[in-house]
């Protein structure tokens, strides 16, 4: 579970040509409220209301935010939170979903996304959860990537995989209504074998017989 330990803040720097970015969090809501937003950061809702968002999940106790930060300007981040009550994944009790991760048009390819990864899951709490990322294709920046869907799917594979992410098959509906969506989860070192097996459970659901 949270703990004060578990959200203090750890500061990485990140040299880019387009000059120092620096990887930090957990970051706390009221530290969001000093920032801007990069205007490039839309793929899921506008800059002002991704802000709100960011600062939601930060207020929340199992909520967790990371940053690429330039200068007073988030230009990248990811966020963890408890799935939304309305999903399958809400019953279980070690589970959190990686909500989003973006980072802006005008700073991608320079690696800020797997740093973003990488500095979250030094934090030693997401080793208590199973966290799961769902990945819809209509959220994706296809246009600026260049990418088909595909294309995106196989990136996106490979970004999450290099934390310890593996895909996996399910029935939720969502999932299912475009073949490029995908689940990947990973399952902290201190998961137990009951919550391994009540996230199998959940996998799938609806091809079960009543």
């Amino acid at each position: 579970m949270l703990t004060a330990s578990t959200k203090t803040t750890e500061i990485k720097q990140l040299t880019t040509p387009q000059g120092t970015v620096f990887i930090e969090g957990p970051v706390s809501k009221e530290y969001l409220a000093t920032l801007t937003m990069n205007e490039r950061l839309r793929n899921f809702r506008s800059p002002v209301r991704q802000k709100e968002a960011l600062m939601i999940a930060a207020g929340n106790p199992e909520g967790l935010v990371y940053i690429a930060r330039h200068g007073q300007e988030i230009i990248g981040y990811v966020l963890f939170h408890r799935p939304s009550e309305y999903t399958r994944w809400s019953r279980h009790p070690r589970l959190l979903e990686l909500g989003a991760i973006e980072v802006s048009r005008s700073w991608q390819r320079l690696g800020i996304a797997k740093e973003l990864l990488q500095q979250a899951f030094k934090n030693e709490m997401l080793e208590d959860y199973v966290v799961i990322t769902t990945e819809f294709y209509w959220h994706w920046d296809l246009q600026g990537s260049g990418l088909d869907a595909f294309g995106y799917q196989r990136m996106l594979t490979r970004l999450f995989g290099s934390a310890g992410f593996k895909r996996r098959g399910t029935d939720d509906p969502e999932i299912l209504e475009h073949p490029a969506n995908m689940l990947m989860v990973r399952f902290g070192k201190r998961v137990s074998k009951t919550h391994v097996k009540a996230f199998e459970d959940l996998t799938y659901q609806n091809s079960l017989v009543d």
